[in-house]
């Protein structure tokens, strides 16, 4: 089952938990008001899942997805790691869903919740999270540096990250998904 819990505002390593004392855990049913959406999608001992899953296939289906690839996510498999990961850690919001399948490590996405605070998400192997269009995030390994993730997406893949500005907050998705969050506060 996911974890996640709100930031302490440290500075240091972001590949480090940054949990409050005491923690302030998130509930999944907080991360459901954000449009966050969870699944837990049963994945081998190999870190292989059955491409025709019935479970997988339905989520597939309701939601469009219709194109997937496999990233790893390491200093020896993604080629310019540093600078890959900082920009993945840069603030920033997408014009489309952000789904990823975990098959392998952990990382953690942080999103902003709708006081600007911090929520850290923690995932790892099963876990399946679909971030909302214009919900504003980043991502980073823990300190094991590894992560192996299919994305899905809706059509061709767009993976374009807009990093946070007053622009970015005029952006239809970002005012989309701000009305859509208030609606169910």
């Amino acid at each position: 089952m996911v974890q996640a819990w709100y930031m302490d505002s440290s500075d240091e390593d972001q590949r480090l938990p940054h949990q409050l004392d005491p923690p302030q855990p998130v509930s999944l049913a907080d991360l459901e008001q954000l449009g966050i959406v969870y699944y837990n999608i049963e994945i081998d001992s190999e870190g292989e899942y059955k491409k025709e899953s019935s479970q997988l296939q339905q989520i597939k289906t309701e939601r469009g997805y219709s194109y997937e690839d496999t990233i790893t996510v390491s200093p020896d498999k993604l080629p310019g790691y540093e600078e890959k990961i900082k920009s993945f850690f840069s603030e920033h919001l997408h014009k489309d869903e952000e789904i990823r399948l975990i098959l392998d490590g952990c990382g953690y996405f942080d999103v902003r919740d709708m006081e600007n605070r911090w929520i850290r998400i923690k995932l790892v192997k099963n876990d399946l999270i679909v971030l909302p269009a214009g919900i504003y995030h980043r991502f980073t390994t823990d300190e094991d540096n590894y992560i192996k993730a299919n994305r899905l997406f809706v059509g061709e893949p767009v993976w374009t990250p807009y990093n946070r500005s007053a622009e970015t907050d005029t952006f239809t998705e970002r005012i989309s998904f701000v009305q859509s969050v208030s609606q169910t506060s």
